[in-house]
């Protein structure tokens, strides 16, 4: 099964949103959500603090600030 890397922040509500859609879209195409938190990590909140939340698979960044569903089904099922 796939694994969606999901970076969050502390007290984002976009990485709220992100959660939910993830799990609402989990239930029709399974995949497993890891979820990084980057709060307090240097290397990661450089890497990813302006873009949260970030939805990448396989090392790919699928998007930023929203979950684009159809890009990620797309990259899930290929």
């Amino acid at each position: 099964m796939a694994v969606v890397q999901l970076y969050v922040g502390r007290d984002c509500h976009l990485c709220e949103i992100a959660r939910s859609a993830l799990a609402r879209l989990a239930e029709d195409e399974p995949f497993g959500v890891e979820e990084i938190d980057i709060t307090g990590v240097p290397e990661l909140e450089a890497a990813y603090r302006e873009w949260l939340p970030v939805i990448e698979l396989a090392g790919e960044r699928i998007s930023v600030y929203r979950v684009e569903e159809e890009p990620l089904l797309a990259r899930l099922r290929a």
